[in-house]
């Protein structure tokens, strides 16, 4: 049996793995040993394994039959997006003209093609690739079409947008080296590709006679342009292999557009790279880990299985490989590739049918494996030991459902949350057990979603929470344990600036902890707060952890404010709606209580984390606008590069909060003010005019103005209220806007990118400013929440919830 999954995980071990692998063998079901808390049923089954992908934006693609289901898993029974795959002509072997029908030389047998359209394979793209900056999504069918697809952000429907068709043309520069002895496969480099396929109908004739069977994004590569074939200034790439059911599997070059709209549509700009000869046979699965992020010389893992059995490996640091076959067993390879040096760590016989997907979990600690036996299972390694642990047998309910019967016949893929915690799995419903009434008309396979935050991560752990255990009569002690120590990895991952802000399964799990007792809640965020914002043990007190906090913002790191703010609304003031903590009222209607006391602390510390951020924005533009004060003008650079604007709101924000802000940030604003010329700036700047009556709206709050109403002879007219761009302050423009779904600000203009990198308040603003920051592409990112804007959707639509 030749290899149906694989996975790659990069690691650095501290010691060397053996052959000596050991394991406990304990079968059983996610039904039987895990808390399901949802359950939704699909109109179609899975006919392929890695049926389920999780996007880096938090979007959920189930490959079923002749649909793609995109389910939001933060409301997955609201709306759904949809790509149906249509019947279309198949390619045209063997065909007979009609005239030899009747010439009587051929054989009484009639052969026929299966032309129901079926959807083999689907894989997520890196943040950053679709015109809106989110994910796009490649399809992959049994007839070997590949297709690329954006979300419907501008077109208002539930049927996602093809935006690219994958054709032949001649390969570009390149190089991809084999390395190990994993099999026997020939690769052949691309410069000697190129000369086998100089012409384009050779190549076209390859990849045809190739049948697309399985389609992987890499990472995002960042590019010098040096290695750029299209003149952009620190373009980004990611690549798209595709497999074929000869063994070949060609290498699409995909970059990122180079500004972001949610008012039009882009076709991305795609070339191919070249053709791979990995395999003798079908390819069955596919690959890639990121490595290093040097322009100069970017490099990923690529990793690829065939139903030969063969398994090449593709990089040249270290990895853990995890592969599924055919067989049902799985192997576990230790690959230091550098030394070309590949240990064995052993063969498991886990299923009894074949292995239908892998995924690993918590960096590499964790393996979880399903198969066509309807069996769930997962391992850990440590050392050269691989054990199979249970499911948590208790987790946090989000909400039950019962709606969906327990009459499963195969798993066909599962995936793993962004931060790590929730499990999602795809599988076949026995159509023979189900009602033929309305079960069997409409349900024909099940998403199910499971807690995997209290996972055991430690075969010899006996720590235990800093909790009195009594109030959590239904969580064992090494459960919560386990529970704290994930959740605290889990928000530790996401302080390096290369992991996008997808926050929701930590979210989720707060509140559903949070709704039986906060207590845990609050000891897990002012540990991680002790730990990741102060950096030194103290009591565990939010009355004396809060205020040093917020003494500390200014020498935190912008990614570690956006966390906060994140925690902060989303979390410890749940309760509250976004516009009333927007706002700078007081006297907050909160519940009484536990919770009610600490919402005033909670409330202050967000307030000065957003204080915070807001100073580095404005101070910015400031420093921006002197250095280039030498100019005569300023020119607006190209779409989605940033350049100061709104510097007469910025002014008025300095004055009103005179008393809080620094001292640099009242000096800089003190000599954008006395410079006489603007450039393109007028002096009527600060005059701003309401949108609807053209009355004049004077600037109160960073946050909304309210117009003064047209004056006529029967007294003012109606008073507007307009939201003011949380970037520039200025007031948004009636066009799309983008839209931030933690703090509900708007934006009609980008932040600078240098904002979300900063690693404190800066000495000197004007230092660390230079005038090529002009020419950094803007990524639409919140600069409060950090999170990615998006446009925001009727409630009937899919949008994506990162948080």
């Amino acid at each position: 049996p030749g290899y149906s999954q694989i996975s790659l995980q990069t690691h650095k071990p501290t010691h060397s793995l053996t052959h000596n692998s050991q394991f406990t063998v304990q079968k059983f079901t996610t039904t039987a040993m895990a808390s399901r808390f949802q359950a939704i049923p699909l109109v179609a089954s899975p006919s392929y394994p890695n049926a389920v992908a999780w996007s880096d934006e938090n979007l959920i693609a189930v490959a079923s039959g002749h649909l793609v289901t995109i389910l939001n898993p933060a409301s997955p029974f609201g709306p759904r997006g949809l790509i149906s795959v249509p019947n279309s002509e198949p390619f045209p072997i063997g065909v007979i003209d009609r005239k030899d029908l009747f010439s009587g030389c051929l054989l009484p047998n009639c052969l026929s093609r299966d032309r129901q359209p079926c959807v083999r394979s689907v894989s997520w793209s890196p943040l950053g690739m679709a015109p809106n900056s989110g994910c796009l999504l490649a399809v992959c069918t049994a007839e070997g079409r590949v297709k690329l697809y954006r979300p419907p952000f501008c077109d208002f429907g539930a049927e996602w947008i093809e935006v690219y068709k994958l054709s032949s043309d001649k390969p570009e520069e390149g190089k991809l080296h084999h390395i190990g002895p994993l099999s026997k496969c020939k690769a052949k480099s691309l410069n000697k590709m190129q000369e086998n396929c100089t012409h384009p109908h050779k190549l076209r004739r390859s990849m045809l006679l190739a049948m697309r069977c399985y389609v992987a994004w890499s990472p995002l590569l960042q590019l010098s342009s040096k290695l750029c074939s299209i003149p952009q200034i620190g373009s980004s790439v990611s690549l798209l292999a595709v497999g074929g059911k000869s063994g070949k599997i060609s290498l699409w070059r995909i970059y990122v557009p180079e500004c972001y709209s949610i008012e039009h549509s882009r076709v991305p700009t795609a070339n191919i790279v070249g053709l791979l000869e990995a395999h003798n046979s079908w390819i069955t699965s596919i690959s890639w880990a990121f490595l290093t992020s040097d322009s100069s010389n970017p490099q990923v893992l690529l990793a690829t299985g065939s139903s030969d059995g063969s398994m090449p490996a593709k990089s040249l640091h270290k990895m853990l490989l995890a592969v599924g076959k055919g067989s049902g067993s799985f192997e576990l390879w230790n690959c230091d590739i550098s030394g070309r040096k590949f240990d064995k760590i052993g063969s498991f016989d886990a299923h009894y049918h074949a292995v239908t997907d892998l995924a690993w979990a918590f960096d590499g600690c964790s393996l979880y494996s399903c198969s066509q036996d309807n069996f769930v299972r997962c391992w850990i390694l440590r050392g050269s030991s691989l054990h199979e642990v249970p499911f948590p047998s208790n987790t946090p309910r989000l909400r039950s459902s019962t709606d969906v019967p327990d009459v499963f016949i195969s798993c066909m893929g599962l995936a793993v949350s962004p931060g790590n915690l929730v499990l999602v799995m795809v599988r076949n419903l026995d159509l023979e057990l189900l009602d033929s009434m309305y079960q069997k008309k409409a349900q024909k396979a099940v998403v199910e979603f499971f807690w995997i935050g209290g996972q055991q991560q430690d075969l010899l752990s006996k720590a235990s929470p800093l909790v009195d255990v009594v109030e959590f009569p239904a969580f064992p002690e090494k459960e919560l344990a386990y529970w704290e120590s994930n959740i605290l990895w889990s928000l530790k991952q996401y302080e390096h600036l290369d992991k996008p802000l997808v926050l929701w399964d930590i979210i989720a799990a707060l509140l559903a902890f949070k709704q039986t007792t906060s207590k845990f809640v609050e000891h897990i965020l002012l540990k991680w707060l002790l730990s990741s914002y102060i950096g030194y043990n103290m009591d565990l007190s939010a009355e004396k952890i809060l205020p040093l906090v917020s003494i500390r913002l200014s020498k935190i790191n912008s990614r570690k404010l956006h966390l906060l703010t994140i925690i902060c609304r989303r979390v410890m003031l749940s309760e509250l709606k976004a516009d009333q903590v927007n706002s700078e009222v007081q006297n907050l209607e909160v519940s009484h209580g536990a919770e009610g006391e600490q919402v005033p602390m909670w409330t202050e510390l967000l307030r000065c984390s957003e204080r915070e951020l807001r100073e580095r924005l404005v101070g910015f533009g400031f420093s921006a606008f002197l250095s280039l004060k030498s100019h005569s003008t300023i020119t607006a650079s190209r779409p989605g590069y940033w350049y100061p604007v709104g510097l007469a709101q910025l002014e008025h924000w300095v004055a009103l909060n005179h008393e809080r802000v620094q001292d640099q940030l009242k000096v800089l604003s003190s000599e954008v003010g006395r410079h006489e010329k603007r450039l393109e700036y007028s002096e009527h700047e600060a005059a701003e005019q309401c949108s609807y009556c053209s009355a004049s709206v004077p600037f109160e709050s960073p946050e909304v103005g309210f117009c003064r109403g047209v004056e006529s002879d029967s007294g003012t007219g109606q008073s507007h209220r307009l939201p003011r761009c949380a970037v520039s302050m200025q007031v948004c423009p009636t066009t799309p806007l983008w839209f931030c779904i933690c703090c509900n600000r708007w934006g009609s203009r980008l932040a600078p990118e240098t904002l979300f990198s900063m690693s404190e308040y800066p000495l000197d603003f004007k230092s660390s400013t230079e005038s090529s920051v002009l020419e950094v592409p803007s990524k639409p990112l919140c600069p409060f929440c950090g999170l990615l804007l998006q446009r925001r959707q009727p409630d009937f639509l899919l949008s994506a919830s990162p948080v």
